[in-house]
């Protein structure tokens, strides 16, 4: 039993340790505004020169990664930015905000179901969360500190990033040239606002958690606009559709090639 013990604790440890080893590059940082911090994580390009411009893309992560440890948002799609062809083929800026724990990236009412499953109500107006007020801040000292590109300056988000995709787009759709949505949802009332974006959908059929109804909706709007999105539903995919995605060998190329209009 000692020898067992031992065995799952030193697995655990390195674990532990390639973990820390695999996101190191991400520098971590935190953004203080009027009292309230936002812990954020940075991967600059390699051989970054402070004086050049590189295209900025913010991610937005799910509810399962809120906090405040500064670590957690990078379980999905943090690796995706590591891998040495993406760094030389995207020299880029990427930025993931850790959403507060008693806050939400998109300013939604949730409401569970009897036998199940829960309820999106997606507002059309009214003040940020106090999640994405710190977001919307971060975006602004990127913006003026960090050597970027403001043509080229994109976002993306899953489950409720994905939702938070949708509502920084539409609060600030000067700011962004492209953008992708994982399994989110946003009231088609507040479509017409980013229609112009380009964007790339993204849901799994078989969603128990965000159900795709809510992006074959903002689909259908963008094309009654007149608009022209990107997406995919993957007719056998549960809530995790992200695999998928980040496995789309064009979406990261379709992305980085957007300028802002």
């Amino acid at each position: 039993m000692k020898q067992t013990t031992l065995i799952f604790f030193s697995c655990l440890l390195i674990s532990m340790v390639t973990y820390a080893q695999d996101f190191s590059a991400f520098q971590p940082k935190q953004l203080i505004h009027r009292g309230d911090t936002l812990p954020y994580r940075i991967l600059y390009p390699e051989n970054y020169d402070a004086n050049g411009q590189y295209p900025v893309l913010f991610f937005l992560h799910g509810a399962g990664e809120r906090g405040n440890d500064n670590a957690k948002q990078l379980m999905h799609g943090g690796d995706l930015f590591l891998s040495d062809s993406v760094r030389k083929a995207f020299p880029a800026i990427v930025v993931f905000p850790q959403c507060p724990a008693d806050s939400y990236w998109s300013n939604v009412g949730i409401q569970s179901q009897e036998g199940g499953g829960r309820e999106f109500y997606f507002r059309t107006g009214g003040r940020p969360s106090a999640g994405m007020a710190l977001f919307l801040r971060l975006v602004k000292d990127v913006l003026k500190n960090e050597a970027v590109d403001e043509q080229r300056v994109y976002i993306g988000g899953l489950s409720m990033g994905g939702m938070g995709t949708y509502e920084a787009l539409r609060r600030k759709r000067k700011v962004f040239a492209g953008a992708f949505a994982i399994c989110g949802g946003d009231h088609t009332s507040n479509v017409k606002k980013y229609a112009k974006i380009p964007l790339w959908i993204f849901h799994g059929e078989q969603d128990d958690v965000v159900p795709s109804t809510h992006s074959h909706a903002i689909v259908a709007e963008l094309t009654r606009l007149g608009a022209h999105p990107k997406y995919t539903f993957y007719p056998t995919a549960n809530h995790n559709s992200w695999d998928a995605a980040f496995a789309e060998p064009d979406l990261l190329p379709w992305l980085f090639s957007q300028t802002k209009k």
